[in-house]
């Protein structure tokens, strides 16, 4: 467990738990357990890889924005961290191989189980999902309709056909069939001393003008070797996966759902966007007009924050 401080008011916690067999990590701002006073809880789905570490700088936006009254937490894939040596990758390698806990029906249980555990029945939740963790939201939704779901916001969402998308084309064959070439670079990479790690993470991210810098450590421990495989593992099974749209889901929590495309993603054209606004023409459902990257966490996650906090406000004070 770590705690570490941050401006203000704005406390943020990490902590690593074991949930359905595979470590996972927690980031916090707020409290680290919910009582009957919290009435919201704020819960960030990642994208992939999905390292919660990536979203500090949103997530502590948002909760600063909203008075510090509402925790907002986010949920590593399982997997997806680089867990201290007095954790393994797995606690029941059994229980990981029956539910294929890595794949992505296996986070998407994951992900309601965490909400079983560590989160009262009654708190209303504001989910908030970037990239697959879109596809996540609405699998969960359906999956448990009881979910006490006051907005889900659907940042850059990938949520049908992603192997047909740009990006897709380009990555599929790599993931679904090539991934292990990868795995032997992934290991040597992981034998780096750290120092060399953070430079060459640096040096990858160095045409960025305005790289968030917290965004730094999260990357090195993505080169930690059993993150990055895992993630190419779940990557896989997205790209053969994710194919149609649930329409169904969308028009039973319609207004429920916020949806953000971006205007240059090549993991979700533009024809997408204008795909489900026809659709769906009395959805919340908007358009990049910022030029915001795909990878939004990168660069711009205190300006997503800022137009999230927008969007939320009136739901908020009702």
């Amino acid at each position: 467990m770590e705690s570490a401080g941050t401006e203000g008011n704005s406390l943020s916690r990490t902590d690593f738990i074991y949930c359905c067999g595979a470590v996972t990590e927690v980031l916090r701002f707020g409290p680290a357990h919910l009582n009957h006073e919290h009435k919201v809880l704020f819960l960030v789905i990642p994208g992939n890889p999905g390292i919660v570490g990536f979203y500090k700088t949103f997530m502590q936006a948002l909760h600063a924005s909203f008075g510090f009254r509402h925790p907002v937490w986010a949920v590593s894939h399982a997997g997806h961290c680089d867990p201290p040596v007095s954790m393994d990758m797995v606690e029941d390698a059994s229980f990981i191989e029956e539910g294929d806990i890595f794949g992505i029906n296996g986070q998407i249980e994951h992900k309601l189980a965490f909400l079983r555990k560590h989160v009262p029945k009654e708190t209303r939740l504001v989910l908030l999902g970037h990239s697959i963790g879109c596809y996540i939201i609405l699998d969960m939704m359906k999956r448990n309709p009881e979910l006490q779901v006051l907005k889900a916001v659907m940042l850059f969402p990938t949520i049908e056909r992603m192997a047909q998308t740009p990006q897709g084309r380009i990555l599929t064959p790599a993931l679904c069939h090539m991934r292990y070439l990868a795995y032997l670079p992934l290991f040597l990479l992981s034998l780096l001393p750290e120092r060399l790690k953070t430079a060459l993470v640096k040096l990858a991210f160095s045409r960025i003008q305005s790289l968030d810098s917290t965004v730094v450590a999260p990357t090195v421990d993505l080169l930690s070797g059993d993150c990055a495989a895992n993630a190419m593992y779940m990557g896989g099974q997205e790209m053969k996966g994710v194919l149609e749209r649930d329409n169904l889901t969308i028009k039973n929590n319609l207004k429920k759902l916020v949806f953000y495309y971006g205007a240059a993603d090549h993991w979700c054209p533009v024809q997408y966007y204008h795909d489900i606004k026809k659709d769906f023409p009395s959805g919340d459902i908007r358009l990049c007009r910022n030029g915001f990257r795909h990878a939004f966490v990168l660069d711009t996650g205190k300006d997503v924050a800022g137009m999230v906090i927008e969007w939320l406000s009136n739901d908020l004070r009702s």
